[in-house]
């Protein structure tokens, strides 16, 4: 049997299955039913192309700028030493296996794009208590020679600091990498990169009329 013969039987297959599923359904419930599939699919379709999905997927720090509002992060950073060291994910995301750097990714950013969706940011973005345990956890793997071997500060968890062990790194190096300013107030102009607007040329002079 050829690759032809195989692809018309699979179809077929397919096909009968299909029609299996709808006979359960009332003839006059069809063309709803594929209305709002249709609706559903392009909303998805549309969502993923606005939102830069594929971007995601990737370690690129220009990323994070998909959302403005983090501009004034992506500015400090990028004027930092770190900038030559460590991108955004080196940092903020775990990297003990990659299903565990893609979920916490996921999970992470679901919530960031609900909070901005809403306007219910704050001025001062801060991480929240899973993330500052990825932080530290970061700065640890980062800097291991010297948390292990010239100091015991490697020895420390996040969770210990939180019972009064130890400090967390940000307790002494307060300004690494973000500075004071890096909030949406104090940096407003932020000379931040922004990616251009998905929008084709043709939709944007008709918004425009």
């Amino acid at each position: 049997m050829n690759i032809i013969s195989l692809l018309c039987h699979q179809i077929n297959v397919e096909g009968k299955v299909m029609k299996k599923l709808l006979s359960y359904f009332p003839s006059w419930l069809m063309i709803p039913l594929f209305v709002i599939g249709g609706i559903a699919a392009g909303l998805t379709a549309y969502s993923i192309y606005m939102s830069r999905f594929h971007s995601y997927l990737s370690d690129d720090p220009e990323t994070c700028i998909n959302c403005h509002i983090m501009a004034p992060y992506y500015d400090t950073w990028s004027h930092s030493s770190h900038r030559t060291y460590a991108n955004c994910n080196d940092c903020h995301v775990p990297h003990n296996n990659i299903f565990n750097k893609y979920y916490f990714k996921a999970k992470d950013g679901s919530y960031h794009s609900a909070v901005f969706t809403f306007h219910a940011e704050p001025q001062v973005i801060r991480p929240r208590n899973a993330s500052y345990n990825v932080i530290m956890g970061n700065c640890i793997r980062c800097h291991e020679h010297l948390n292990t071997a010239l100091v015991n500060t490697g020895m420390f968890s996040y969770d210990d600091t939180k019972k009064g062990m130890a400090k967390a790194c940000w307790d002494c190096h307060t300004n690494v990498p973000h500075t004071k300013i890096s909030n949406i107030s104090s940096s407003p102009n932020s000379l931040a990169p922004l990616p251009k607007s998905p929008l084709p040329d043709w939709l944007k002079n008709k918004t425009k009329k």
